[in-house]
C-alpha cells in the first residue's frame, strides 16, 4: 500500500535552489534557436549544404505562424553564405513579344533579391507572379519563387493544403527546376506567350502534426525522401545549467520583441506560469509566442523592469478578465442547482473531477462531478448510463469495461456474479469522455457492493488498468482547483482533499491559495498507486485484512447473503478467504 500525503513544497516547481542563477546578468542578445533547438539548427545546416541529388523539400514540425517562420528564417541567415552572383532572369516585352535572358544585374526584373524568404499566407500571384495589362501595355511581376531563386523559400503547410493548386504547381516547378508561366484563370490562356525560366529553389514546409499528416497522405512518396525535423516545444530540465539556458532564452525573447528588462525576482513567477503551460515541473516551454505574451502582459506593470509583482498582477488581471464563466459554474453549485456534497458519508456516491472546455473560451476549468452507483441482484453487468443514453464517448466506455474486468478478476469468481450495477454522472447533460474518472467510478462501485459509505469531503481523479493500478491523467491542476474552490467557498474543514495518481505529482503547479491551505493543513492531497490505496482514505476500512473487518469481507458477506447462505456455492477464492478469516 502506497499513500503519499503531499507536502506543500511538492505543489509547485522547485525554484529555491536556483536563486544564484536568477541573479546572473543575462545578455540581451538576438534570438538564436541554436541555444535551445540544436536538432533544428543542425537539420537546417544539413539541408542548406546537402548534395544536389537530395530532395529540394524539407519538413519542420512547428506552429505555422509568422513568429516561427521568422525564427527559421533568422537561423538560415546565419547558415547560408551570401552570394554576390546574379541569379535569375530578365524579361523584355517588345511589340507584344516577350523574350527571356539570364539576369546580368541585381536590378534586372526577375533577378533574385534574397537568398531566403518566408510568408505565412499567400495567393497565386504572390507566389508565382503574374502578367498584367494596363491599357495597351503589358508588364510581368515576379513572385516569391523568383525573388528567392537560388535560395530557400519558407512556407506554411496550411496555406498549401488550403489551396492545393498552389502545392501542385510549386512542386512541379521546384522538382523540374523550371518555371512555366500559366494563366491564373484556367478558362483563359495567357494573353502573351512567356518563355519558361530556370529555377533553382529549395522549400521548407512548416506545419503542425496534423498538417504534415495530410501532406503525407497527399504525397507519400515525396515525403519519404525529404529531410524532417521538429521545433522542440519544451526544454527538459535535467540539471542546473538547463535553468540558466532557459533564462538566457527568455531574455533573448524579450530582446527580440523589444520588451523590458527582466528582474531577477521575476524568474520564479515566470517558471510557475510556464509550468502551467507545459504541464510538467521538469519541462519549460520554448514557444516564443507563449513567452512573449507572458512578458508583454506584464509590461504595463513593469517599473521599469519586469518583476515578480508585475508577473503576478498580470496573471491576476488576466484571470479576472476570463473568470466570468467559471464564476457562473461555481454559483450554480453554491445555489444548489448543481448538487455537490462536500461533507458526510454516502454509499455509492463519490466526487469525481472533470475539466470543462467551452468553445471560444481560452481557459479550461475544473469542476467536481457527482458520480453515483447503485447495485441490485442481477447477472453481473455494469450498466453505463452515459453510454446507454449515447452521451458517453469511446474512452469513457473503455474505462467502464476496465472497471468490470477488475472486479471480475479481483473476486476470482468461477460462477456468475450475483449483482448488477449502474453508474452515472449525475446532472451531466453533454457528452462525457475520457477515462480519468474510472478510479472514482470503481471506488463508487466497490462502495455500493460493500455497503460502505464514502467520505464526501474527498474528491478522486485518476484512471485505472485491469489490475487496479492508478494511471496518469491530464488537467490535474484545473481539477484540483475546481474542487478546492467549492470547498473554500463553503469553508475549509481541514479534512477535505483530493486523491490523485502519484505519477501526476510532477505535473502540479497550483495557485497560491491551495499551496497555503495545504501548508496550514486545511486541505490535503494524496498521491496513490493502486485502487487499494484510495479505499481506506475514502471509506475508513482496509481493503483486505484477516484480523478485522475489511471492504472485501463486506462484499463477501453480501454475496453470501445473496446466495441464500449456501457457502458451497461461493467462488473458491472467497471460500478460502472466509476460512482464513475464521482461522
Amino acid at each position: 500500500m502506497t499513500i503519499n500525503r503531499l507536502e506543500w513544497q511538492q505543489l509547485l516547481p522547485n525554484t529555491a535552489d536556483y536563486k544564484n542563477l536568477f541573479e546572473r546578468e543575462y545578455r540581451r542578445e538576438p534570438l538564436d534557436i541554436a541555444l535551445t533547438q540544436p536538432r533544428l539548427k543542425k537539420s537546417l545546416a544539413t539541408f542548406c549544404h546537402q548534395h544536389a541529388s537530395g530532395s529540394p523539400f524539407m519538413l519542420v514540425k512547428a506552429v505555422d505562424s509568422r513568429p516561427y517562420l521568422a525564427l527559421i528564417h533568422d537561423a538560415l541567415q546565419s547558415i547560408i553564405s551570401p552570394k554576390n552572383d546574379v541569379i535569375g532572369s530578365r524579361y523584355d516585352i517588345n511589340n507584344g513579344v516577350i523574350t527571356r535572358s539570364d539576369a546580368q544585374h541585381h536590378d534586372d526584373n526577375f533577378a533574385a533579391t534574397s537568398h531566403c524568404l518566408y510568408e505565412e499566407w499567400l495567393e497565386t500571384e504572390q507566389l508565382f507572379g503574374c502578367l498584367r495589362k494596363q491599357g495597351d501595355q503589358y508588364t510581368l511581376e515576379p513572385g516569391l519563387i523568383h525573388k528567392a531563386n537560388g535560395g530557400i523559400l519558407i512556407l506554411s503547410v496550411r496555406t498549401l493544403l488550403t489551396q492545393p493548386h498552389l502545392w501542385f504547381r510549386l512542386k512541379q516547378a521546384v522538382t523540374s527546376k523550371r518555371f512555366q508561366w500559366f494563366s491564373a484563370d484556367d478558362t483563359r490562356p495567357l494573353a502573351l506567350s512567356i518563355p519558361a525560366m530556370p529555377l533553382d529553389l529549395k522549400v521548407i514546409l512548416v506545419g503542425d502534426r496534423y498538417g504534415l499528416g495530410e501532406l503525407q497522405e497527399l504525397e507519400p512518396e515525396l515525403i519519404e525522401q525529404v529531410l524532417y525535423t521538429e521545433f522542440e516545444t519544451d526544454l527538459l530540465i535535467n540539471e542546473e545549467s538547463d535553468i540558466a539556458t532557459w533564462c538566457e532564452y527568455v531574455n533573448s525573447v524579450a530582446c527580440h520583441y523589444q520588451l523590458p528588462v527582466i528582474d531577477a525576482s521575476a524568474y520564479p513567477s515566470l517558471i510557475n506560469a510556464s509550468v502551467r503551460k507545459s504541464g510538467d515541473q521538469e519541462k519549460l516551454p520554448l514557444c516564443p509566442q507563449v513567452l512573449s505574451q507572458m512578458l508583454s502582459e506584464a509590461t504595463p506593470f513593469a517599473s521599469p523592469s519586469i518583476t515578480a509583482d508585475a508577473i503576478t498582477q498580470a496573471e491576476q488581471e488576466k484571470l479576472w478578465r476570463e473568470s466570468y464563466l467559471s464564476e457562473m459554474v461555481q454559483d450554480d453549485i453554491d445555489l444548489g442547482q448543481v448538487h455537490i456534497e462536500t461533507d458526510g458519508f454516502v454509499i455509492g456516491q463519490i466526487n469525481g473531477l472533470s475539466v470543462l472546455e467551452y468553445p471560444g473560451h481560452p481557459r479550461a476549468m475544473g469542476e467536481p462531478s457527482r458520480i453515483s452507483c447503485v447495485v441490485h441482484l442481477g447477472d453481473g453487468e455494469i450498466m453505463d448510463v452515459e453510454r446507454k443514453a449515447e452521451l458517453g464517448g469511446n474512452l469513457h466506455a473503455k474505462g467502464i469495461m476496465i472497471m468490470q474486468a477488475f472486479i471480475a478478476a479481483e473476486l476470482a469468481s468461477d460462477q456468475q456474479f450475483p449483482f448488477s450495477s449502474s453508474i452515472v454522472f449525475e446532472q451531466s447533460y453533454g457528452e462525457v469522455d475520457g477515462d480519468s474518472a474510472s478510479l472514482a467510478g470503481l471506488c463508487a462501485l466497490i462502495s455500493a457492493l460493500s455497503l460502505q459509505p464514502i467520505n464526501q469531503q474527498i474528491a478522486v481523479t485518476g484512471s485505472v488498468d485491469q489490475f487496479g493500478n492508478v494511471q496518469t491523467i491530464g488537467g490535474i491542476n484545473e481539477k484540483i482547483e475546481g474542487f478546492f474552490d467549492v470547498c473554500n467557498r463553503r469553508e475549509l474543514t481541514g479534512s477535505q482533499g483530493v486523491i490523485l495518481p502519484l505519477t501526476n505529482v510532477r505535473h502540479l503547479c497550483l495557485k497560491s491559495e491551495i499551496v497555503e491551505a495545504v501548508k496550514q493543513e486545511r486541505f490535503h492531497l494524496w498521491g496513490i498507486e493502486h485502487v487499494h490505496d484510495a479505499l481506506p482514505l475514502l471509506i475508513g476500512l482496509p481493503y483486505v485484512d484477516e484480523n478485522k473487518p475489511s471492504i472485501l469481507s463486506a462484499i463477501q458477506e453480501r454475496i453470501l447473503q445473496a446466495g441464500g447462505n449456501d457457502r458451497n456455492r461461493l467462488p473458491w477464492a472467497l471460500r478460502w478467504l472466509n476460512w482464513f478469516n475464521r482461522g
